[in-house]
């Protein structure tokens, strides 16, 4: 994959593949109708939330994250869609299916955005499920936020991502190898 060709992200690109990759995992994986919504942008979390976050980790030219953020019911609800059985809690098999569905949609959108941002890996997803928690990126940049409407519940497909600071590129990978 060649080198990044921008250096700074168009949030409509970013919206707009969000969106795609959210649309084709519920058409496909979930046989789910979901309407996105307006996207935001979002600071670093000032107060304590409850229910599920997934985030997964994006490296290459560009680094971040990517995440999901839902209630526990609307876990239970695409869970049981995506693994055909009932799930009225969440256990080890909701967090299990959210993992795995935040896999296939910031996949998806790390697929479509490589076009753009040159190579990217992804990392193991981490779910984190409770009340009163606080996830948030070390990174100072904004994420880039899109709700899905999906059953009268909402689920928040989000992006942190910004250009890899020179002095960490491995060597031999120009633009920025490092001597």
């Amino acid at each position: 994959m060649s080198a990044p060709t921008i250096e700074r992200l168009d949030e409509s690109l970013v919206t707009d593949s969000l969106c795609r990759a959210t649309l084709e995992v519920f058409g496909t994986m979930l046989s789910m109708d979901a309407v996105a919504g307006q996207r935001f942008t979002e600071k670093a979390p000032q107060h304590p939330s409850h229910g599920l976050v997934a985030l997964i980790g994006m490296a290459g030219s560009w680094v971040g994250t990517g995440a999901i953020t839902c209630s526990a019911e609307l876990a239970c609800k695409l869970s049981s869609h995506f693994l055909l059985a009932e799930f009225a809690s969440v256990n080890d098999e909701v967090l299990d299916a959210m993992g795995e569905l935040t896999n296939m949609i910031i996949g998806n959108f790390k697929n479509e955005m490589e076009t753009h941002l040159g190579s990217l890996g992804l990392s193991i997803p981490t779910v984190i499920f409770g009340r009163n928690f606080v996830a948030r990126s070390a990174a100072e940049n904004d994420w880039i936020a899109v709700p899905f409407e999906c059953g009268g519940e909402v689920m928040t497909v989000k992006v942190c991502l910004a250009p890899r600071p020179k002095r960490q590129m491995p060597r031999g990978h120009a633009p920025y190898a490092v001597d």
